[in-house]
C-alpha cells in the first residue's frame, strides 16, 4: 500500500472514530479535549460535529491553518505532560471526549508519551466519557469499544471510561 493510501485510510478511520464518539456522548454533558492540533483539521471537524461543546486543545507549538486555531482561553500551549496538571486544576473531571492524536512517526516514543499521559487524561475524563487514541493505551478504568465498521483493529483505539 502506498503511503498516500495509508494516510487516506488513517484519516478515514480517524473521522469514523470521531463521528462514532460524537454519537456516543450525545447525551453526556462535558467538554472535549484535542491532544495534538497539527494543522487543525480534526479540531475543525470537532467544532462542526460537536457544536455547543467547549473544545480545549493541547499543542506544543501552534502551526495550524489560521481558521483552525482555538481561542487563547481554550488552548493549553506547551508540552502535554506540563499542560495536563493545569488542565486538571482548571477543568476538573468534566470531559466527555478526549482525542489523543499524539503519534509522531516514532512508534516507541509515541506509545511512551500516550502511556505517560493516560493517568492525567483519566483525571479529566468523566465516567461514561470516550477516549479515542492513535496509540494503544490500557487501564482498568477503560472499557474497549468496538471500532466503526471497516476500521482495521490497531489503527485506532476507542474506549469508554467506566
Amino acid at each position: 500500500m502506498s503511503r498516500l493510501d495509508s494516510f487516506i485510510r488513517r484519516l478515514e478511520a480517524q473521522r469514523a472514530c470521531l463521528n462514532a464518539a460524537a454519537r456516543l456522548i450525545a447525551g453526556l454533558p462535558g467538554n472535549v479535549l484535542e491532544f495534538g492540533l497539527g494543522n487543525g483539521r480534526t479540531y475543525d471537524h470537532l467544532r462542526e460535529t460537536l457544536t455547543g461543546r467547549d473544545i480545549y486543545v493541547f499543542e506544543r507549538k501552534v502551526a495550524a491553518h489560521p481558521d483552525c486555531i482555538p481561542p487563547d482561553d481554550r488552548l493549553f500551549l506547551g508540552d502535554f505532560l506540563d499542560s495536563l496538571p493545569r488542565a486538571i486544576a482548571q477543568l476538573g473531571q468534566n470531559t466527555a471526549l478526549a482525542n489523543l492524536d499524539v503519534g509522531s512517526g516514532d512508534e516507541a516514543a509515541s506509545q511512551r508519551l500516550a502511556r505517560a499521559m493516560l493517568p492525567s487524561v483519566l483525571q479529566l475524563l468523566k465516567s461514561g466519557g470516550i477516549l479515542i487514541s492513535d496509540q494503544p493505551v490500557e487501564d482498568p478504568a477503560l472499557e474497549a469499544l468496538a471500532l466503526p465498521a471497516g476500521i482495521k483493529p490497531g489503527r485506532y483505539f476507542l474506549q469508554r471510561r467506566r
